[in-house]
């Protein structure tokens, strides 16, 4: 039988993540890549540049709507790219082409103590005119692998810039 509602009652503590999804956009027209500088304000990396990203929620598995029913397991397909679709919108005001790149992945502690498990992607920008956040970002700017090292990155990302301008080039 599906479960009918979400709940941590039967999860084993020691199983519990935070799950994350990052995206690095490649723009084909200047081999550049989109880094936003972090609030100061951020619980992690403050004031840092990075890339768009989020954290997976459970509105975003709507037990009334699965994406298809295998056995008594519901589905959520595409759940990952959903996710990134809808933050490039929110945190950046752009859109990216659905076929994503896998990059790496990362499993850290924040300093809160919340465990997360970090998986990171690559994607070609799609559309629109860069429009940060308010509240969660204070700048952005179009890199390449060089200019992004003049910036103060979180550890990573530019490796990650660099890889992105490689696979889309």
């Amino acid at each position: 039988m599906p479960a009918d509602k979400i709940s941590l009652e039967q999860a084993k503590e020691n199983k519990l993540f935070y799950f994350v999804a990052n995206v690095v956009v490649y723009r084909d027209s200047d081999g550049r890549c989109l880094i936003l500088r972090r609030s100061d304000d951020e619980k992690v990396h403050p004031g840092r540049y990075g890339v768009v990203g989020g954290k997976m929620e459970w509105e975003q598995m709507n037990i009334d709507q699965p994406g298809r029913i295998n056995g008594d397991v519901l589905d959520y397909p595409d759940a990952v790219e959903e996710l990134l679709r809808r933050e490039v919108q929110e945190e950046a005001g752009i859109e990216i082409h659905p076929h994503l790149k896998y990059v790496n992945s990362v499993a850290f502690i924040r300093p809160d103590g919340v465990p997360v498990v970090l998986v990171k992607f690559a994607a070609q920008y799609k559309s629109g005119d860069v429009t940060i956040e308010e509240g969660a970002f204070t700048d952005h700017a179009w890199v390449n692998s060089e200019e992004v090292k003049k910036y103060e990155c979180i550890d990573g990302i530019c490796e990650e810039v660099g890889f992105a301008i490689k696979i889309f080039s």
